[in-house]
């Protein structure tokens, strides 16, 4: 296959989310076949509801200040699939993806003719199986993993990472992972093993006593048990100080944007600490400074001309994005806000609607997509409202309405991926 038909074979095995198979079976099947491609390197696994992708950002950019080749896979993307796996901080060729995306299907599709597995490996499990591949071939010094959905049957979690790394958890994707953040907790300390080194970052009280508690079944200690916490705090707007056990450093502008990075870059360089004093990287201070200010996540808080892109798909999420555009952002603001259909629109709305002069409902390109009706029937009367039916529209009618305010694209880091490319597509906007 080359990349296109590449791309169209993956999608073609349906939405990730809806076609999800949660299990190990099959993806420790396929890795096994593939000659276990995950045992080469050292691994870091990072799960969470809010806050993961910020975490492997800016561990991903601190490790590359320090000069460690690392390999890094996220999800989900904004606009090409090759943004998943990143190699040195680079995207995957178009080529590389084309070649280990033909190896796995074929290997996938041996494994099923030969009764080894039931089924064909599902969208995530295959690209998830090509990152592990393609960090092998690269001979990475350090993976940094994005859990997809929960921990203990994500696919990611086949890959047995050295470090375990928890962000904070809340209710999201509750028809998978529970309807409690105890039991959400559950599924995300799953990652942890008795083996592991282990990260926790900022927790309400009832998931951390989940994942004390996990731990202390394991035998494991936290980090912060064992090392006193390098802590990161606000100095100012935009920038921040990190506090080490030697001293505070100079004020250093975080390259994420929103005081709820400070608790990300919080949980990074904690991580930071263990691969420095129990995996022996040469990481100092000066380049996790360096690492914080050159940490890039578009879709996060991402301003484009008037824009402000921000893939917040949860209340909390929708929290962290009231609270920047209301510390920064003195304009009259316009919303477009799409949502799909497993998450808490009505309560992200509840957070956002009250800053807005005018809502523009729109639906993202995804089979999972709440129908802009449906989410207008979650606003009261009397409020400034449009419909629309793409995102292209959505974007077109706010461009028109808003003038020099502010244009907030959110609710789901599809809208935003889809809002992104169209912008890069037609620049006049």
């Amino acid at each position: 296959m080359n990349f296109g038909e590449a791309e169209e074979y993956l999608f073609s095995l349906g939405n990730e989310v809806d076609t999800m198979k949660l299990g190990l079976a099959n993806i420790t099947t396929l890795l096994a076949a593939l000659g276990s491609p995950q045992t080469g390197y050292p691994k870091v696994q990072i799960a969470g509801t809010n806050g993961k992708g910020s975490v492997c950002a800016f561990l991903n950019s601190i490790c590359l200040q320090a000069g460690i080749k690392t390999g890094m896979y996220t999800s989900p993307h904004l606009i090409s699939i090759r943004e998943r796996i990143k190699t040195a901080g680079s995207d995957i060729s178009e080529e590389d993806f084309a070649r280990l995306a033909t190896r796995i299907r074929e290997m996938a599709e041996s494994l099923v003719a030969g009764r080894v597995i039931d089924i064909v490996p599902t969208f995530f499990e295959q690209v998830t199986a090509i990152a592990l591949l393609a960090f092998a071939e690269s001979k990475v010094e350090l993976a940094i993993l994005e859990t997809g959905l929960g921990g203990r049957l994500d696919a990611t979690t086949a890959a047995e990472a050295d470090v375990a790394v928890i962000t904070r958890i809340d209710l999201d994707h509750q028809e998978y992972l529970g309807n409690t953040i105890e039991e959400i907790a559950a599924e995300k300390s799953a990652i942890i093993r008795e083996d592991s080194s282990v990260v926790i970052g900022a927790q309400g009280p009832e998931a951390f006593r989940v994942l004390r508690d996990h731990c202390e079944a394991l035998g494991v200690r936290p980090s912060d048990e064992i090392y006193s916490k390098w802590t990161v705090s606000a100095d100012g707007p935009d920038t921040v100080k990190v506090n080490t056990t030697r001293h505070i450093s100079e004020g250093a502008a975080l390259g994420l944007k929103g005081r709820h990075q400070i608790e990300n870059a919080e949980t990074a360089i904690n991580a930071v600490k263990v691969l420095r004093y129990e995996m022996g990287f040469d990481i100092d201070v000066d380049q996790i400074l360096d690492g914080l200010e050159k940490a890039r996540h578009p879709g996060r808080l991402e301003q484009i001309g008037n824009f402000i892109l921000d893939g917040a798909h949860n209340p909390a999420g929708a929290a962290a994005l009231r609270d920047y555009l209301v510390e920064f952002v003195e304009a009259p603001i316009t919303l477009i806000f799409g949502a799909m259909r497993d998450k808490s629109a009505r309560e992200m709305l509840d957070v956002l609607v009250p800053l807005a002069d005018l809502i523009i409902l729109t639906k993202p390109d995804n089979t999972r997509a709440l129908e802009p009706k449906a989410l207008r029937g979650m606003l009261p009367e009397g409020i400034a409202v449009a419909l629309t039916d793409t995102v292209e529209e959505a974007i077109h009618h706010a461009a028109g309405a808003a003038g020099n305010g502010i244009i907030a694209v959110t609710g789901s880091l599809y809208l935003v991926g889809e809002a992104k490319r169209i912008m890069e597509e037609h620049t006049a906007i």
